[in-house]
């Protein structure tokens, strides 16, 4: 018997198929986890090296690298989404999506996310939120490295250790 104000911190009694479920469901969020994690170690490798080799043969004035990425990571995620959607030709399960888009193309750029979201929105003639999706992210995204860059600057700027 509990005191008072004594908590339980027992777990509610489940049925069977309850726990079943819900490990399941744990079971199969865990696995994508690791898919997507994989992914993304994948796709941040190749924006290093792509990224690298254009800045050797270009340059860094301009960041020809990060354009390309870009460019490339939004053209990918693009093509896979519409070629495995529900219409497209190809069968891929939810696993090999989310290992692809969320993963590859999350680590590789998340600018094809971006790309993503705002084609789908104008596909749907969402023309406001398509417009404020851009606009937003561009100003935001430039506002925010530049108040990064602004605190580390100052940071750095700190005496002592």
């Amino acid at each position: 018997m509990r005191g008072v104000g004594e908590a339980n911190f027992a777990p509610p009694a489940r049925t069977g198929g309850e726990l079943e479920r819900e490990c399941s469901w744990a079971g199969r969020i865990g696995e994508m986890l690791w898919w997507v994690i994989g992914g993304s170690a994948i796709g941040g490798g190749l924006r290093y090296l792509l990224s690298g080799l254009v800045a050797l043969q270009f340059g860094e004035i301009f960041p020809w690298g990060t354009l390309l990425v870009n460019i490339s990571g939004s053209f990918v995620i693009g093509f896979f989404a519409t070629l495995t959607g529900p219409d497209g030709r190809v069968m891929a399960g939810p696993t090999a999506r989310q290992f692809v888009m969320t993963g590859i193309c999350g680590g590789y750029t998340t600018f094809s996310s971006f790309s993503l979201q705002t084609l789908n929105l104008a596909r749907d003639e969402e023309w406001l939120y398509a417009g404020a999706n851009i606009v937003g992210s561009v100003v935001l995204c430039l506002v925010a490295v530049w108040i990064g860059h602004i605190a580390a600057a100052a940071i750095n700027q700190l005496k002592g250790t």
